[in-house]
């Protein structure tokens, strides 16, 4: 693990908790919206956009979880599921290398 200053490690970890609340908002809005009968009804399939956005959110959380620990960005990035998600983030790390 790389020793990261203490204040890049707290705003990564400030970050990931604030990517956390927008996922939880987001996912209010996904009940209030599907509790809806019309909207649920036709719109189906975009409400399952709110899910993978969770999804996204938290999986990006959880790597500046990690960089907040001190880990390579490389093992940071490994573990993520959503290989979507995965990818863009090798592909901003190779832009940078």
């Amino acid at each position: 693990m790389a020793k990261i200053a203490p204040s890049t490690a707290l705003l990564h970890s400030a970050v990931a908790q604030e990517m956390r609340h927008l996922g939880q908002l987001l996912e209010q809005l996904a009940e209030v919206l599907a509790s809806d009968e019309h909207v649920a009804t036709h719109y189906l399939d975009r409400l399952q956009t709110f899910d993978l956005a969770i999804q996204c959110t938290e999986e990006s959380a959880t790597v500046l979880d990690r960089l907040s620990e001190g880990a390579d960005p490389h093992d940071a990035i490994a573990p993520v599921r959503l290989e979507a998600v995965q990818g863009r983030l090798r592909a901003a790390l190779a832009q940078a290398a």
